[in-house]
């Protein structure tokens, strides 16, 4: 007798139930994001009208003449998480291969504790640590060398107040560190040791050992730095407290600027007029589009690292 024909009737409902149950809950997330897209949609339809695709490629945004575009939105959320990528992303690799190609197993786990426990930090902490320590941090020790070094470049002129783009990437860099770096360290712990291993046989120093697994780690570690842009670039309170919410395109990093999330969070309360409303929506649909383009396309980079791995440690 087999183990099907073991199985009892209500064994074998008990399984379709909990196999319906199970696909009933991976299902809902589905529908959840597929709502989400359809009423951001609807509420936004007024704006989607009137303005069409110039509401994205138009920079004024001008409640009282209700004229509304999202350009000096854009501009800030990207060049804000660009400037927080330039700064993580070394940092993150740093961290990453110390934990693990060269800290020692009793020194690793505590210095992983705490980079993960930034992660669990508000981030209304965040930004008041940014006023309060980072912002002046920043106009005293930090910006006028730059704009007396580097005040030949449009990206250091103007006047020095702490609050600006640069303030806004800095505590983005903090808040988006732990997500890459750990991504990361998942990564490279996944690169199989024979690949070490080989390596060392070869006669490489250990510095080269770890370029060969950096190499191997490629795609997984693009997919880590894409995950903290998504994490970047959908950040609101810490973000909102020290980029000085006005919204003008600037060359320089010392001006204030502000992002998608941040306008909405601002400006939210204050819509009274329906296009104003329908447009604060649109701004949520393009921001929600973007930060799924962007999570997704990092999920993929890191599952073709997983993939790789477990196929080279079949064979």
């Amino acid at each position: 007798m087999n183990l099907r024909q073991q199985l009892s009737p209500t064994g074998n409902l008990g399984d379709a139930i909990f196999r319906s149950a199970v696909f009933t809950i991976a299902l809902s997330l589905v529908l959840i994001v597929a709502a989400m897209i359809v009423a951001l949609a609807a509420h936004s339809t007024l704006s989607i009208r009137q303005f069409g695709f110039g509401f994205l490629s138009n920079r004024e945004w001008d409640p009282v003449k209700g004229k509304f575009g999202a350009l000096a939105f854009i501009y800030g959320t990207i060049v804000s998480s660009l400037i927080a990528l330039i700064i993580s992303v070394p940092v993150s690799l740093g961290i990453a291969i110390f934990l693990v190609e060269q800290a020692p197993h009793f020194l690793s786990r505590p210095i992983a504790f705490l980079v993960e426990l930034l992660a669990a930090i508000p981030s209304v902490v965040y930004g008041l640590w940014g006023i309060f320590v980072l912002a002046p941090f920043l106009r005293v020790h930090v910006e006028p060398p730059l704009q007396r070094w580097l005040g030949w470049l449009p990206l250091f002129q103007g006047p020095i107040t702490g609050i600006g783009l640069l303030t806004g990437g800095a505590i983005l860099a903090i808040m988006i560190t732990p997500i890459i770096s750990a991504v990361v360290r998942d990564v490279l712990a996944a690169v199989p040791s024979t690949q070490r291993e080989a390596a060392l046989a070869l006669g490489a120093t250990k510095w080269e050992t770890t370029m060969v697994v950096l190499a191997n780690g490629a795609p997984g570690i693009a997919g880590a730095v894409i995950l903290g842009l998504g994490r970047a670039i959908g950040e609101t309170m810490a973000v909102t407290m020290v980029i000085g919410n006005r919204p003008e395109i600037s060359a320089s990093l010392f001006q204030p600027s502000y992002t998608l999330a941040s306008v909405i969070a601002n400006e939210f309360t204050e819509a009274t007029a329906d296009i104003y409303l329908s447009s604060l929506v649109e701004l949520g649909l393009i921001l929600f589009l973007v930060t799924f383009v962007v999570n997704a396309s990092a999920r993929v980079l890191v599952w073709r690292v997983t993939r790789r791995t477990a196929a080279a440690g079949m064979a």
